[in-house]
Protein backbone atom coordinates (compact mmCIF):
# COMPACT_ATOMS: atom_id res chain seq x y z
CA UNK A 1 0.00 0.00 0.00
CA UNK A 2 1.52 3.45 -1.50
CA UNK A 3 2.61 5.56 2.01
CA UNK A 4 0.64 8.89 2.23
CA UNK A 5 4.30 10.26 3.48
CA UNK A 6 5.41 9.33 -0.32
CA UNK A 7 4.96 12.94 -1.56
CA UNK A 8 6.19 14.65 0.83
CA UNK A 9 9.11 16.35 0.35
CA UNK A 10 10.26 17.52 4.47
CA UNK A 11 14.35 17.86 5.13
CA UNK A 12 14.46 17.85 1.33
CA UNK A 13 16.36 20.45 -0.52
CA UNK A 14 15.32 21.42 -4.51
CA UNK A 15 17.30 24.06 -6.69
CA UNK A 16 14.56 25.80 -9.23
CA UNK A 17 16.24 28.03 -12.29
CA UNK A 18 14.01 30.10 -13.55
CA UNK A 19 12.24 30.20 -10.57
CA UNK A 20 10.94 33.91 -10.60
CA UNK A 21 7.84 33.43 -13.01
CA UNK A 22 5.67 31.22 -14.76
CA UNK A 23 6.41 27.82 -14.67
CA UNK A 24 9.70 27.91 -12.38
CA UNK A 25 7.43 29.98 -9.90
CA UNK A 26 4.69 27.45 -9.74
CA UNK A 27 7.23 24.83 -9.09
CA UNK A 28 9.21 26.37 -6.16
CA UNK A 29 6.15 26.89 -4.71
CA UNK A 30 4.46 23.49 -4.75
CA UNK A 31 7.84 21.99 -4.07
CA UNK A 32 8.14 24.61 -0.40
CA UNK A 33 4.40 23.63 -0.19
CA UNK A 34 5.33 19.72 0.38
CA UNK A 35 8.03 20.30 2.58
CA UNK A 36 11.08 21.43 0.68
CA UNK A 37 13.65 24.28 1.14
CA UNK A 38 13.39 25.68 -2.26
CA UNK A 39 16.72 27.90 -3.95
CA UNK A 40 15.46 29.99 -6.41
CA UNK A 41 17.69 31.05 -9.22
CA UNK A 42 16.38 33.75 -11.81
CA UNK A 43 18.42 36.51 -13.95
CA UNK A 44 15.84 38.60 -12.06
CA UNK A 45 16.58 39.24 -8.49
CA UNK A 46 13.51 40.96 -7.79
CA UNK A 47 11.51 38.31 -8.86
CA UNK A 48 13.15 35.70 -7.30
CA UNK A 49 12.51 37.68 -3.89
CA UNK A 50 8.84 37.87 -5.36
CA UNK A 51 9.12 33.98 -4.98
CA UNK A 52 10.78 33.89 -1.72
CA UNK A 53 8.74 36.04 -0.24
CA UNK A 54 5.20 34.22 -1.44
CA UNK A 55 6.78 30.88 -0.26
CA UNK A 56 7.78 32.63 3.33
CA UNK A 57 4.23 34.34 3.66
CA UNK A 58 3.32 30.56 3.74
CA UNK A 59 5.58 29.20 6.23
CA UNK A 60 7.85 27.52 3.89
CA UNK A 61 11.94 28.13 3.59
CA UNK A 62 13.36 29.89 0.92
CA UNK A 63 16.50 31.33 -1.03
CA UNK A 64 16.57 34.29 -3.55
CA UNK A 65 19.73 33.79 -5.87
CA UNK A 66 20.09 36.25 -8.72
CA UNK A 67 22.58 34.41 -11.26
CA UNK A 68 22.37 33.53 -14.88
CA UNK A 69 22.53 30.04 -15.19
CA UNK A 70 23.77 30.63 -19.17
CA UNK A 71 26.99 31.14 -17.68
CA UNK A 72 29.46 28.96 -15.55
CA UNK A 73 30.14 31.60 -13.71
CA UNK A 74 26.21 32.27 -12.99
CA UNK A 75 25.93 28.08 -12.21
CA UNK A 76 28.84 28.71 -9.82
CA UNK A 77 27.94 31.58 -7.80
CA UNK A 78 24.54 29.25 -7.60
CA UNK A 79 26.29 26.32 -6.37
CA UNK A 80 28.24 27.96 -3.33
CA UNK A 81 25.14 30.33 -2.58
CA UNK A 82 23.50 27.16 -2.08
CA UNK A 83 26.00 25.16 -0.06
CA UNK A 84 26.35 28.23 2.38
CA UNK A 85 22.96 28.13 3.00
CA UNK A 86 21.96 24.24 2.92
CA UNK A 87 24.34 21.09 3.44
CA UNK A 88 22.84 19.21 0.55
CA UNK A 89 20.20 19.23 -2.68
CA UNK A 90 18.33 16.16 -3.37
CA UNK A 91 16.12 17.85 -6.03
CA UNK A 92 17.37 19.91 -9.15
CA UNK A 93 15.12 21.51 -11.71
CA UNK A 94 16.20 22.84 -14.85
CA UNK A 95 13.30 25.02 -15.55
CA UNK A 96 15.24 27.95 -17.67
CA UNK A 97 13.96 27.93 -21.61
CA UNK A 98 12.89 30.16 -24.12
CA UNK A 99 12.57 30.40 -27.77
CA UNK A 100 13.74 34.22 -27.69
CA UNK A 101 11.01 35.54 -30.21
CA UNK A 102 13.12 33.89 -32.78
CA UNK A 103 11.08 32.38 -35.59
CA UNK A 104 12.30 32.69 -38.90
CA UNK A 105 13.57 29.79 -42.17
CA UNK A 106 16.42 28.37 -40.62
CA UNK A 107 18.27 29.42 -43.74
CA UNK A 108 18.28 33.12 -42.50
CA UNK A 109 19.28 31.66 -38.89
CA UNK A 110 22.53 33.31 -37.76
CA UNK A 111 25.36 32.12 -35.26
CA UNK A 112 24.68 34.23 -32.96
CA UNK A 113 20.93 33.35 -32.79
CA UNK A 114 22.30 29.59 -32.32
CA UNK A 115 24.22 30.37 -29.43
CA UNK A 116 21.43 32.06 -27.62
CA UNK A 117 19.27 29.16 -28.09
CA UNK A 118 21.72 26.83 -27.09
CA UNK A 119 22.86 28.81 -23.75
CA UNK A 120 19.28 29.32 -22.75
CA UNK A 121 17.53 25.69 -23.88
CA UNK A 122 20.14 23.36 -23.56
CA UNK A 123 23.95 24.83 -21.79
CA UNK A 124 22.22 25.37 -18.54
CA UNK A 125 21.14 22.13 -17.96
CA UNK A 126 24.39 20.60 -19.06
CA UNK A 127 26.28 23.26 -16.38
CA UNK A 128 24.04 22.63 -13.57
CA UNK A 129 23.91 19.20 -13.93
CA UNK A 130 27.35 18.98 -13.79
CA UNK A 131 27.67 21.57 -10.85
CA UNK A 132 25.28 19.31 -8.32
CA UNK A 133 25.25 16.21 -9.25
CA UNK A 134 28.92 15.86 -7.74
CA UNK A 135 27.15 16.41 -4.46
CA UNK A 136 24.71 14.26 -5.02
CA UNK A 137 26.50 11.47 -5.91
CA UNK A 138 28.78 11.94 -3.23
CA UNK A 139 25.70 12.20 -0.20
CA UNK A 140 25.19 8.78 -1.67
CA UNK A 141 20.92 9.26 -0.91
CA UNK A 142 20.20 9.84 -4.57
CA UNK A 143 18.00 11.88 -5.47
CA UNK A 144 15.98 13.54 -8.81
CA UNK A 145 16.86 15.93 -11.89
CA UNK A 146 14.07 17.36 -13.67
CA UNK A 147 14.29 18.96 -16.61
CA UNK A 148 12.13 21.21 -18.25
CA UNK A 149 11.64 21.02 -22.14
CA UNK A 150 8.90 21.19 -24.46
CA UNK A 151 6.49 19.65 -26.86
CA UNK A 152 8.12 21.17 -29.88
CA UNK A 153 10.89 18.65 -28.63
CA UNK A 154 8.80 15.77 -30.03
CA UNK A 155 7.12 17.40 -32.84
CA UNK A 156 8.25 20.04 -35.66
CA UNK A 157 7.81 23.50 -35.51
CA UNK A 158 8.89 25.30 -38.50
CA UNK A 159 10.47 28.44 -38.83
CA UNK A 160 11.83 27.59 -34.85
CA UNK A 161 14.15 24.63 -35.82
CA UNK A 162 17.27 25.34 -34.22
CA UNK A 163 14.99 25.60 -30.69
CA UNK A 164 13.69 22.60 -30.98
CA UNK A 165 16.81 20.67 -31.77
CA UNK A 166 18.45 21.78 -28.12
CA UNK A 167 15.25 21.02 -26.83
CA UNK A 168 15.21 17.28 -28.44
CA UNK A 169 18.66 17.49 -27.29
CA UNK A 170 17.10 17.46 -23.76
CA UNK A 171 15.05 14.56 -24.16
CA UNK A 172 18.56 12.51 -25.29
CA UNK A 173 20.62 14.17 -22.36
CA UNK A 174 17.99 13.10 -20.26
CA UNK A 175 17.74 9.07 -20.82
CA UNK A 176 21.30 8.73 -21.04
CA UNK A 177 22.17 10.57 -17.77
CA UNK A 178 19.40 8.54 -16.39
CA UNK A 179 20.91 5.78 -17.35
CA UNK A 180 24.25 6.45 -15.58
CA UNK A 181 23.08 7.88 -12.40
CA UNK A 182 20.95 5.08 -11.92
CA UNK A 183 23.34 2.84 -10.10
CA UNK A 184 23.75 5.58 -7.81
CA UNK A 185 19.90 5.88 -7.06
CA UNK A 186 19.43 9.32 -8.99
CA UNK A 187 16.76 9.97 -10.72
CA UNK A 188 16.66 12.07 -14.06
CA UNK A 189 13.59 12.93 -16.19
CA UNK A 190 12.14 15.94 -18.28
CA UNK A 191 8.49 17.94 -18.27
CA UNK A 192 7.44 18.56 -21.41
CA UNK A 193 4.64 21.52 -22.00
CA UNK A 194 2.52 22.63 -24.45
CA UNK A 195 1.16 26.06 -24.53
CA UNK A 196 1.00 27.50 -21.07
CA UNK A 197 0.27 30.71 -20.06
CA UNK A 198 3.40 32.72 -18.59
CA UNK A 199 5.15 35.52 -19.20
CA UNK A 200 6.70 34.64 -21.90
CA UNK A 201 3.76 32.90 -23.44
CA UNK A 202 0.65 35.40 -22.62
CA UNK A 203 -1.64 33.34 -24.78
CA UNK A 204 -4.66 35.21 -22.87
CA UNK A 205 -3.48 38.72 -24.75
CA UNK A 206 -1.78 36.86 -27.99
CA UNK A 207 -5.51 34.90 -28.71
CA UNK A 208 -7.84 37.56 -30.21
CA UNK A 209 -11.22 37.59 -28.64
CA UNK A 210 -13.52 36.29 -31.59
CA UNK A 211 -11.21 33.52 -31.54
CA UNK A 212 -11.05 32.41 -27.59
CA UNK A 213 -14.54 30.43 -27.85
CA UNK A 214 -12.42 28.05 -30.67
CA UNK A 215 -10.07 27.03 -27.36
CA UNK A 216 -11.64 23.70 -26.41
CA UNK A 217 -11.42 22.46 -30.00
CA UNK A 218 -7.84 22.82 -30.39
CA UNK A 219 -6.66 21.10 -27.14
CA UNK A 220 -8.23 17.85 -26.40
CA UNK A 221 -8.43 18.76 -22.81
CA UNK A 222 -10.31 21.82 -23.46
CA UNK A 223 -7.45 24.60 -22.29
CA UNK A 224 -4.08 25.82 -22.71
CA UNK A 225 -1.61 24.68 -20.01
CA UNK A 226 -1.01 26.45 -16.37
CA UNK A 227 1.90 27.35 -14.43
CA UNK A 228 0.65 25.14 -11.56
CA UNK A 229 -0.18 22.45 -14.26
CA UNK A 230 3.76 21.69 -14.39
CA UNK A 231 4.01 22.03 -10.47
CA UNK A 232 1.86 19.00 -10.08
CA UNK A 233 4.20 16.80 -12.44
CA UNK A 234 7.52 18.35 -10.57
CA UNK A 235 6.34 17.02 -6.62
CA UNK A 236 5.29 13.78 -8.31
CA UNK A 237 8.76 13.31 -10.03
CA UNK A 238 10.82 14.70 -6.75
CA UNK A 239 9.07 12.90 -4.44
CA UNK A 240 8.73 8.95 -3.99
CA UNK A 241 5.33 8.93 -5.73
CA UNK A 242 7.83 8.24 -8.72
CA UNK A 243 10.64 6.16 -7.06
CA UNK A 244 10.64 3.70 -10.25
CA UNK A 245 10.47 6.49 -13.19
CA UNK A 246 13.66 7.25 -14.19
CA UNK A 247 15.04 8.49 -18.02
CA UNK A 248 11.34 9.17 -19.36
CA UNK A 249 9.36 12.73 -20.37
CA UNK A 250 5.99 13.72 -18.68
CA UNK A 251 3.95 14.98 -21.92
CA UNK A 252 2.55 18.04 -20.44
CA UNK A 253 -0.12 18.63 -23.24
CA UNK A 254 -3.38 18.00 -22.74
CA UNK A 255 -3.53 15.80 -24.99
CA UNK A 256 -2.19 17.95 -27.84
CA UNK A 257 0.76 15.57 -28.78
CA UNK A 258 -1.61 12.31 -29.56
CA UNK A 259 -3.97 14.98 -31.68
CA UNK A 260 -1.09 16.45 -34.30
CA UNK A 261 0.80 19.18 -34.76
CA UNK A 262 1.34 22.57 -37.32
CA UNK A 263 -0.50 22.63 -40.67
CA UNK A 264 -0.56 25.22 -43.07
CA UNK A 265 -3.09 28.11 -43.89
CA UNK A 266 -3.61 30.60 -46.91
CA UNK A 267 -0.70 32.26 -47.70
CA UNK A 268 2.03 30.33 -46.55
CA UNK A 269 1.97 30.65 -43.03
CA UNK A 270 1.65 27.88 -40.53
CA UNK A 271 -0.38 27.26 -37.70
CA UNK A 272 -0.73 24.69 -34.56
CA UNK A 273 -4.05 26.34 -33.80
CA UNK A 274 -6.80 25.55 -36.10
CA UNK A 275 -9.82 28.20 -36.21
CA UNK A 276 -13.21 26.36 -35.80
CA UNK A 277 -15.35 26.91 -39.24
CA UNK A 278 -19.11 25.98 -38.34
CA UNK A 279 -19.11 22.35 -37.06
CA UNK A 280 -15.83 21.31 -38.62
CA UNK A 281 -12.10 22.58 -37.81
CA UNK A 282 -10.35 23.97 -40.90
CA UNK A 283 -6.92 25.90 -41.31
Amino acid sequence: MLDRSASGLDGKVAVVTGGGGGIGRAISEALAAHGASVVVAEIDSNRAEETVAAIEDRGGSALACGVDVRERTGVDELVDATRSSFEHVDVLVNNVGDFLGLSKPFVESTDEDWEALYAVNLKHVMLCCRAFLPGMIERGRGGSVINVSTIEAFRGIPNCSVYAAFNAGITGFTKSLALELGPKGIRVNAIAPETTETLQVPTSRWIPDELKSNIPYWIPLGRFGKPDDAAGCAVFLASELSAWVTGTTIHLDGGALAAGGFYRVPGGDWTNLPVVKGAGIGG
